[in-house]
C-alpha cells in the first residue's frame, strides 16, 4: 500500500512537470478604430444622466456596414435608437461614421450647473419637466439644450438652458 501511494505521488508529479510545456503561437494582426470618436468627444460628457451616455455610447458603436441591409450606393442610413427616456436618430455614411444626430430625452438628471442657475434665479418655483435635445453635426459640432418647465402653485413658466446654465 504504501508502495502503490508513492507511486502515485510520483505519476501526479511527473504529470504536472510535463504539462508546463507551451508551444508558441503567432496570433493575427487586430486592428481596433475608433470611428466615431468626434461625436464621443462632442456629446459624452460627464454630467449627462446615464442613459444618455448609455444611448449615445450605443450610438456610436452602432456598425452600419455589418448590417443585411447595407449597401455602397447610398449616401447615408438613418438609423433610430429608443429607450423609455428618450430617443437619438443618427445618419451615417457609407464607412460607418456618424454625420449628423437628432437627440432628446425627457425627465432626466438635470447638471448641478442647471439646477444652481435655476435656484438662483428662480428661487420659489419647482421643476415640473424637462427636455434634454442634443443636435450634432459633424463639421459643427455639438448643441446641447434644455427646456424646463417651472412651477410654482398654479403658475408655470418654460426656461430654455445651455449645459453650462446660462439661459438663452
Amino acid at each position: 500500500m504504501k508502495k502503490f501511494i508513492l507511486s502515485l505521488l510520483v505519476i501526479g508529479l511527473t504529470s504536472h512537470a510535463y504539462s508546463q510545456i507551451t508551444k508558441v503561437e503567432e496570433l493575427s494582426e487586430v486592428v481596433v478604430t475608433a470611428v466615431n470618436y468626434k461625436y464621443l468627444n462632442q456629446t459624452d460628457n460627464k454630467v449627462a444622466a446615464i442613459p444618455v451616455q448609455m444611448l449615445q455610447r450605443k450610438a456610436a458603436a452602432y456598425d452600419v456596414t455589418t448590417k443585411d441591409y447595407y449597401q455602397d450606393d447610398y449616401d447615408y442610413y438613418t438609423v433610430e435608437f429608443y429607450i423609455p427616456d428618450g430617443k437619438i436618430v443618427a445618419a451615417y455614411d457609407p464607412d460607418g461614421k456618424i454625420l449628423r444626430t437628432i437627440e432628446k430625452f425627457k425627465d432626466i438628471k438635470l447638471p448641478e450647473a442647471v439646477t444652481k442657475a435655476l435656484w438662483e434665479r428662480f428661487p420659489n418655483w419647482e421643476i415640473a419637466s424637462d427636455i434634454y435635445q442634443v443636435t450634432y453635426v459633424e463639421d459643427k459640432g455639438a448643441k446641447k439644450t434644455y427646456k424646463i418647465q417651472l412651477q410654482n402653485g398654479d403658475k408655470t413658466m418654460k426656461v430654455k438652458m445651455n449645459e453650462d446654465g446660462e439661459f438663452l
